[in-house]
């Protein structure tokens, strides 16, 4: 029995609320279960010094935890004057995850960076931070287009993310802090909405899985993706 009384392919309770900054071009609050990320896009004319004169964009991300995002405060990063290595590899990961959907060329030499702060933690805060971010981007370049900044097909698809894993020898989908804690092995799957796998994190706690465990995993995770892209299809529509 999984502590949140969850069936074993259901996913946390998922929402996604557009437009909840006046500042930000795009901006998602998304909540999977009690893990809250707060998403927001900002265009920006300039590009990386190495995409100058190429013609093409870029879309880059930014992540963090608020201090109090967990039951002990945390002090800020930039009170101790740098970013964490995992700080790094999730912001790093939501960046490359947008930017698998995204035409750059069609975005032509502009920037959006999105800022995914996490609010609240509990697990899972790169797969759901993935799955705002791409609602974010969409509002960000639908209001490029409205100003014919952009062509308005720059999204080639869509992008969400989920994590599966083995707690207590099942397989699990969407796990929250309390399984992830204990798990024997855990996994974050990103991939689009017409099935392409953008990436896939897996890693055995103890002893290693087998093929058909991971089978299992990515066929859980293809479910629970397919959910998630209908939410976004619904939020956006």
């Amino acid at each position: 029995m999984r502590p949140s009384k969850r069936a074993a392919e259901d996913l946390r309770p998922v929402s996604l609320e557009r437009a909840v900054s006046r500042h930000a071009e795009g901006s998602c609050l998304v909540k999977f279960g009690e893990t809250h990320v707060l998403c927001l896009a900002s265009v920006g004319e300039g590009v990386p010094p190495w995409l100058k004169g190429s013609g093409r964009g870029w879309v880059t991300a930014e992540y963090g935890m608020l201090p109090r995002s967990t039951s002990e405060r945390m002090r800020r990063e930039a009170a101790v004057g740098k970013q964490g290595g995992r700080t790094q590899e999730i912001q790093r990961l939501i960046g490359r995850s947008l930017r698998a959907v995204t035409d750059l060329q069609a975005l032509g030499e502009k920037q959006i960076t999105v800022d995914c702060d996490v609010i609240q933690a509990d697990g899972g805060t790169r797969t759901a931070a993935i799955t705002g971010a791409w609602v974010a981007l969409h509002d960000a370049l639908a209001w490029m287009a409205a100003r014919s900044m952009v062509r308005e097909n720059v999204l080639k698809d869509q992008v969400a993310a989920v994590s599966c894993g083995l707690y207590r020898e099942n397989a699990v989908l969407d796990l929250d802090y309390a399984e992830d804690s204990e798990a024997e092995a855990d996994a974050n799957f990103v991939m689009t909405g017409r099935g392409g796998v953008v990436e896939v994190q897996a890693t055995a706690e103890a002893d290693p899985f087998s093929q058909e465990q991971f089978d299992t995993l990515m066929g859980m995770a293809r479910k629970g993706i397919d959910e998630l892209i209908s939410l976004q299809k619904m939020t956006v529509a």
